[in-house]
Protein backbone atom coordinates (compact mmCIF):
# COMPACT_ATOMS: atom_id res chain seq x y z
CA UNK A 1 0.00 0.00 0.00
CA UNK A 2 2.87 2.31 0.80
CA UNK A 3 4.57 1.94 -2.60
CA UNK A 4 1.26 2.73 -4.33
CA UNK A 5 0.74 5.87 -2.25
CA UNK A 6 4.33 6.91 -2.82
CA UNK A 7 4.03 6.35 -6.56
CA UNK A 8 0.76 8.30 -6.63
CA UNK A 9 2.35 11.18 -4.73
CA UNK A 10 5.34 11.24 -7.07
CA UNK A 11 3.00 11.17 -10.06
CA UNK A 12 0.91 14.03 -8.66
CA UNK A 13 4.04 16.05 -7.94
CA UNK A 14 5.30 15.48 -11.47
CA UNK A 15 1.94 16.45 -12.95
CA UNK A 16 1.83 19.60 -10.78
CA UNK A 17 5.44 20.43 -11.55
CA UNK A 18 5.21 19.85 -15.28
CA UNK A 19 1.63 20.71 -16.20
CA UNK A 20 0.52 23.32 -13.66
CA UNK A 21 3.76 25.15 -12.95
CA UNK A 22 5.03 24.61 -16.48
CA UNK A 23 2.80 27.29 -17.97
CA UNK A 24 3.49 30.99 -17.64
CA UNK A 25 2.43 34.28 -19.20
CA UNK A 26 4.25 37.54 -19.95
CA UNK A 27 2.57 40.87 -19.22
CA UNK A 28 2.49 43.69 -21.82
CA UNK A 29 5.16 45.68 -19.99
CA UNK A 30 7.39 42.65 -19.46
CA UNK A 31 9.89 40.63 -21.43
CA UNK A 32 11.08 37.15 -20.46
CA UNK A 33 14.20 35.10 -20.95
CA UNK A 34 14.30 31.32 -20.51
CA UNK A 35 17.36 29.45 -19.24
CA UNK A 36 17.93 25.72 -19.46
CA UNK A 37 20.12 24.45 -16.61
CA UNK A 38 21.19 28.08 -16.10
CA UNK A 39 22.13 28.73 -19.75
CA UNK A 40 20.13 31.31 -21.71
CA UNK A 41 18.72 30.36 -25.08
CA UNK A 42 21.04 32.01 -27.61
CA UNK A 43 20.41 33.06 -31.19
CA UNK A 44 23.26 31.17 -32.77
CA UNK A 45 26.64 32.90 -32.50
CA UNK A 46 25.24 36.44 -32.78
CA UNK A 47 26.35 39.08 -30.29
CA UNK A 48 24.98 42.46 -29.27
CA UNK A 49 26.88 45.27 -30.99
CA UNK A 50 26.66 49.02 -30.48
CA UNK A 51 28.39 51.67 -32.66
CA UNK A 52 28.77 53.99 -29.65
CA UNK A 53 31.43 51.65 -28.18
CA UNK A 54 35.03 51.77 -29.32
CA UNK A 55 36.98 48.65 -30.28
CA UNK A 56 38.25 48.00 -26.76
CA UNK A 57 34.80 48.39 -25.21
CA UNK A 58 33.17 46.20 -27.86
CA UNK A 59 35.62 43.44 -27.00
CA UNK A 60 35.00 43.91 -23.27
CA UNK A 61 31.20 44.19 -23.42
CA UNK A 62 30.54 41.32 -25.83
CA UNK A 63 27.24 39.76 -24.79
CA UNK A 64 25.40 37.04 -26.73
CA UNK A 65 22.09 37.73 -28.44
CA UNK A 66 19.38 35.71 -26.66
CA UNK A 67 15.82 34.67 -27.42
CA UNK A 68 13.39 37.14 -25.84
CA UNK A 69 9.86 36.01 -24.97
CA UNK A 70 7.35 38.64 -26.06
CA UNK A 71 4.14 39.51 -24.14
CA UNK A 72 1.44 36.88 -24.37
CA UNK A 73 0.99 33.29 -23.39
CA UNK A 74 0.45 30.90 -21.96
CA UNK A 75 3.93 29.56 -22.70
CA UNK A 76 5.28 26.21 -21.58
CA UNK A 77 8.59 25.43 -19.89
CA UNK A 78 10.15 22.23 -18.68
CA UNK A 79 11.04 21.72 -15.02
CA UNK A 80 14.75 22.18 -15.75
CA UNK A 81 14.04 25.55 -17.30
CA UNK A 82 13.70 28.86 -15.46
CA UNK A 83 11.87 32.00 -16.62
CA UNK A 84 13.40 35.42 -15.88
CA UNK A 85 10.85 38.21 -16.28
CA UNK A 86 11.93 41.85 -16.57
CA UNK A 87 9.82 44.99 -16.69
CA UNK A 88 10.65 47.18 -19.70
CA UNK A 89 8.48 50.12 -18.61
CA UNK A 90 10.16 53.51 -18.41
CA UNK A 91 11.02 54.44 -14.84
CA UNK A 92 12.56 57.49 -13.20
CA UNK A 93 14.98 57.93 -10.34
CA UNK A 94 16.58 60.97 -8.71
CA UNK A 95 20.26 61.23 -9.45
CA UNK A 96 20.82 61.27 -5.67
CA UNK A 97 19.70 57.63 -5.45
CA UNK A 98 22.36 55.47 -3.84
CA UNK A 99 21.58 52.19 -2.02
CA UNK A 100 24.63 52.60 0.22
CA UNK A 101 23.85 56.07 1.62
CA UNK A 102 21.27 58.83 1.91
CA UNK A 103 22.11 62.16 0.25
CA UNK A 104 20.12 65.27 -0.64
CA UNK A 105 22.32 66.34 -3.57
CA UNK A 106 25.25 65.03 -5.58
CA UNK A 107 28.41 66.98 -4.83
CA UNK A 108 30.52 68.15 -7.76
CA UNK A 109 33.53 70.47 -7.95
CA UNK A 110 33.54 73.24 -10.56
CA UNK A 111 36.57 74.64 -12.37
CA UNK A 112 36.62 77.40 -9.71
CA UNK A 113 37.25 74.71 -7.05
CA UNK A 114 33.79 75.30 -5.58
CA UNK A 115 31.80 72.36 -4.25
CA UNK A 116 28.26 72.62 -5.55
CA UNK A 117 25.21 70.41 -5.16
CA UNK A 118 23.52 68.97 -8.24
CA UNK A 119 20.01 67.53 -8.27
CA UNK A 120 17.73 66.13 -10.93
CA UNK A 121 16.20 62.98 -12.36
CA UNK A 122 16.92 60.39 -15.01
CA UNK A 123 14.46 58.25 -16.93
CA UNK A 124 15.56 54.79 -17.99
CA UNK A 125 14.27 51.43 -19.19
CA UNK A 126 15.68 47.95 -19.58
CA UNK A 127 17.21 47.38 -23.02
CA UNK A 128 15.16 44.64 -24.65
CA UNK A 129 17.93 43.90 -27.15
CA UNK A 130 20.42 43.24 -24.34
CA UNK A 131 18.58 41.39 -21.58
CA UNK A 132 21.59 39.14 -21.08
CA UNK A 133 23.72 42.04 -19.84
CA UNK A 134 20.97 43.23 -17.49
CA UNK A 135 20.32 39.78 -15.97
CA UNK A 136 23.76 38.15 -16.04
CA UNK A 137 26.31 40.83 -17.00
CA UNK A 138 26.64 42.61 -13.64
CA UNK A 139 25.17 41.97 -10.20
CA UNK A 140 23.53 45.41 -9.80
CA UNK A 141 23.16 47.04 -13.25
CA UNK A 142 21.21 50.05 -11.99
CA UNK A 143 23.94 50.93 -9.50
CA UNK A 144 26.52 50.68 -12.27
CA UNK A 145 24.51 52.99 -14.53
CA UNK A 146 24.04 55.55 -11.77
CA UNK A 147 27.74 55.43 -10.93
CA UNK A 148 28.66 55.89 -14.59
CA UNK A 149 26.20 58.79 -14.91
CA UNK A 150 27.52 60.56 -11.79
CA UNK A 151 31.15 60.16 -12.87
CA UNK A 152 30.43 61.65 -16.32
CA UNK A 153 28.45 64.48 -14.70
CA UNK A 154 31.25 65.36 -12.28
CA UNK A 155 33.83 65.29 -15.07
CA UNK A 156 31.72 67.65 -17.19
CA UNK A 157 31.10 70.08 -14.30
CA UNK A 158 34.80 70.13 -13.39
CA UNK A 159 35.91 70.85 -16.99
CA UNK A 160 33.19 73.31 -17.93
CA UNK A 161 34.99 76.30 -19.52
CA UNK A 162 32.32 77.96 -21.64
CA UNK A 163 32.08 81.62 -20.44
CA UNK A 164 29.95 82.70 -23.40
CA UNK A 165 27.28 80.07 -22.97
CA UNK A 166 28.29 78.28 -26.17
CA UNK A 167 27.37 74.71 -26.94
CA UNK A 168 28.95 72.06 -24.74
CA UNK A 169 29.27 69.91 -27.83
CA UNK A 170 31.74 72.22 -29.58
CA UNK A 171 29.39 74.70 -31.27
CA UNK A 172 30.37 78.22 -32.33
CA UNK A 173 30.90 80.78 -29.63
CA UNK A 174 29.06 83.55 -31.44
CA UNK A 175 25.64 83.00 -32.95
CA UNK A 176 24.90 84.01 -36.54
CA UNK A 177 22.53 86.74 -35.42
CA UNK A 178 24.67 88.12 -32.61
CA UNK A 179 26.32 91.49 -33.34
CA UNK A 180 30.06 91.77 -33.03
CA UNK A 181 29.84 94.37 -30.27
CA UNK A 182 27.63 92.09 -28.17
CA UNK A 183 30.08 89.24 -28.70
CA UNK A 184 32.89 91.48 -27.47
CA UNK A 185 30.95 92.44 -24.34
CA UNK A 186 29.81 88.92 -23.41
CA UNK A 187 33.13 87.56 -22.06
CA UNK A 188 33.61 90.60 -19.84
CA UNK A 189 30.23 90.06 -18.20
CA UNK A 190 30.42 86.34 -17.47
CA UNK A 191 34.07 85.30 -17.54
CA UNK A 192 35.09 82.94 -14.74
CA UNK A 193 31.65 82.41 -13.18
CA UNK A 194 31.32 78.68 -13.83
CA UNK A 195 28.19 78.11 -11.71
CA UNK A 196 26.33 80.82 -13.60
CA UNK A 197 27.40 79.24 -16.88
CA UNK A 198 26.19 75.84 -15.72
CA UNK A 199 22.82 77.26 -14.69
CA UNK A 200 22.40 79.02 -18.03
CA UNK A 201 23.29 75.89 -19.99
CA UNK A 202 21.27 73.21 -18.19
CA UNK A 203 19.53 72.07 -21.44
CA UNK A 204 22.89 71.72 -23.16
CA UNK A 205 24.28 69.91 -20.15
CA UNK A 206 21.33 67.50 -20.20
CA UNK A 207 21.83 66.85 -23.92
CA UNK A 208 25.51 66.17 -23.35
CA UNK A 209 24.72 63.69 -20.56
CA UNK A 210 22.21 61.86 -22.76
CA UNK A 211 24.76 61.54 -25.55
CA UNK A 212 27.47 60.28 -23.21
CA UNK A 213 25.13 57.69 -21.66
CA UNK A 214 23.85 56.18 -24.91
CA UNK A 215 26.30 53.31 -24.51
CA UNK A 216 24.79 52.10 -21.21
CA UNK A 217 22.43 49.80 -23.10
CA UNK A 218 25.39 47.88 -24.54
CA UNK A 219 27.34 48.04 -21.25
CA UNK A 220 24.74 47.18 -18.62
CA UNK A 221 21.47 46.50 -20.45
CA UNK A 222 19.83 49.75 -19.33
CA UNK A 223 18.96 52.51 -21.80
CA UNK A 224 18.93 56.09 -20.59
CA UNK A 225 15.76 57.71 -21.89
CA UNK A 226 16.35 61.28 -20.63
CA UNK A 227 18.47 63.24 -18.18
CA UNK A 228 16.92 66.19 -16.39
CA UNK A 229 19.32 68.16 -14.19
CA UNK A 230 17.08 70.75 -12.56
CA UNK A 231 19.10 72.31 -9.76
CA UNK A 232 22.67 73.47 -9.12
CA UNK A 233 23.10 74.91 -5.63
CA UNK A 234 26.43 76.38 -4.49
CA UNK A 235 27.25 76.97 -0.80
CA UNK A 236 25.29 79.84 0.85
CA UNK A 237 28.22 82.27 0.94
CA UNK A 238 29.01 81.57 -2.70
CA UNK A 239 25.35 81.97 -3.61
CA UNK A 240 25.27 85.43 -2.03
CA UNK A 241 28.38 86.47 -3.95
CA UNK A 242 26.87 85.12 -7.17
CA UNK A 243 23.70 87.10 -6.54
CA UNK A 244 25.76 90.29 -6.25
CA UNK A 245 27.67 89.43 -9.44
CA UNK A 246 24.44 88.70 -11.29
CA UNK A 247 22.89 91.98 -10.12
CA UNK A 248 25.94 93.93 -11.29
CA UNK A 249 26.00 92.09 -14.60
CA UNK A 250 22.30 92.73 -15.17
CA UNK A 251 22.76 96.43 -14.40
CA UNK A 252 25.71 96.68 -16.80
CA UNK A 253 23.76 94.84 -19.49
CA UNK A 254 20.77 97.15 -18.96
CA UNK A 255 22.99 100.24 -19.22
CA UNK A 256 24.58 98.92 -22.40
CA UNK A 257 21.17 98.16 -23.90
CA UNK A 258 19.88 101.62 -22.98
CA UNK A 259 22.94 103.36 -24.47
CA UNK A 260 22.67 101.28 -27.63
CA UNK A 261 18.96 102.07 -27.95
CA UNK A 262 19.61 105.81 -27.48
CA UNK A 263 22.39 105.74 -30.09
CA UNK A 264 20.18 103.91 -32.57
CA UNK A 265 17.36 106.39 -31.94
CA UNK A 266 19.68 109.37 -32.53
CA UNK A 267 21.00 107.82 -35.73
CA UNK A 268 17.46 107.17 -36.96
CA UNK A 269 16.36 110.73 -36.17
CA UNK A 270 19.43 112.14 -37.94
CA UNK A 271 18.70 110.07 -41.03
CA UNK A 272 15.09 111.27 -41.06
CA UNK A 273 16.18 114.91 -40.66
CA UNK A 274 18.55 114.55 -43.62
CA UNK A 275 15.78 112.99 -45.70
CA UNK A 276 13.38 115.84 -44.80
CA UNK A 277 15.96 118.51 -45.69
CA UNK A 278 16.67 116.83 -49.01
CA UNK A 279 12.97 116.63 -49.81
CA UNK A 280 12.48 120.33 -48.96
CA UNK A 281 15.43 121.34 -51.14
CA UNK A 282 14.10 119.26 -54.02
CA UNK A 283 10.66 120.84 -53.56
CA UNK A 284 12.15 124.34 -53.79
CA UNK A 285 14.36 123.57 -56.77
CA UNK A 286 11.70 121.76 -58.80
CA UNK A 287 9.60 124.90 -59.69
CA UNK A 288 12.78 126.71 -60.76
CA UNK A 289 13.70 123.86 -63.07
CA UNK A 290 10.17 123.82 -64.45
CA UNK A 291 10.19 127.62 -65.02
CA UNK A 292 13.57 127.46 -66.75
CA UNK A 293 12.27 124.74 -69.07
CA UNK A 294 9.16 126.80 -69.85
CA UNK A 295 11.14 130.00 -70.64
CA UNK A 296 13.52 128.04 -72.84
CA UNK A 297 10.57 126.57 -74.77
CA UNK A 298 8.92 130.02 -75.16
CA UNK A 299 12.13 131.59 -76.43
CA UNK A 300 12.76 128.72 -78.81
CA UNK A 301 9.31 128.99 -80.40
CA UNK A 302 8.63 132.77 -80.39
CA UNK A 303 12.01 134.36 -80.00
CA UNK A 304 12.87 137.32 -77.72
CA UNK A 305 9.57 139.08 -78.55
CA UNK A 306 7.51 136.19 -77.21
CA UNK A 307 9.74 136.01 -74.14
CA UNK A 308 9.17 139.75 -73.40
CA UNK A 309 5.42 139.28 -73.91
CA UNK A 310 5.46 136.31 -71.52
CA UNK A 311 7.31 138.37 -68.92
CA UNK A 312 4.83 141.25 -69.34
CA UNK A 313 1.85 138.94 -68.92
CA UNK A 314 3.40 137.42 -65.78
CA UNK A 315 3.72 140.95 -64.29
CA UNK A 316 0.04 141.82 -64.72
CA UNK A 317 -1.23 139.66 -61.79
CA UNK A 318 1.52 141.06 -59.62
CA UNK A 319 0.68 144.66 -60.58
CA UNK A 320 -2.98 143.99 -59.83
CA UNK A 321 -2.14 142.95 -56.27
CA UNK A 322 0.40 145.71 -55.66
CA UNK A 323 -0.60 148.73 -53.51
CA UNK A 324 2.28 150.94 -54.60
CA UNK A 325 4.35 150.95 -57.76
CA UNK A 326 7.70 152.71 -57.98
CA UNK A 327 8.98 153.50 -61.42
CA UNK A 328 12.59 154.51 -61.92
CA UNK A 329 13.36 156.76 -64.85
CA UNK A 330 16.86 156.88 -66.16
CA UNK A 331 17.81 160.45 -67.25
CA UNK A 332 19.81 160.85 -70.38
CA UNK A 333 22.92 163.02 -70.10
Amino acid sequence: MLPVSFSAGVLLYILFRVLVRGFYTVKPDERALVTSFGRAQRLGQATVTDPSLNDEEQERYQFPAVRVIRPGGPYFKWPWQEVHKVSVATRSLPITWDPTKVQATVEAVTKDNLTTGVDGQIRFRVAERNLYAYLFGVAQPLEHVMGYFISVLRERVANFVDPRGASLLGGPETGPGQPEDEAAVAPELSEGVSINDLRKNLPLLNDFMEQQCRSTGARYGIELDAALITQIDPPPEVDRALSAINSTRNQVAADISTARADAEQQITMSKRAVDIAMNNAQAEVAPLHELAATLAAVKAEGGPTALRAYARNMRLPLLGRARRIVRVLHSQV
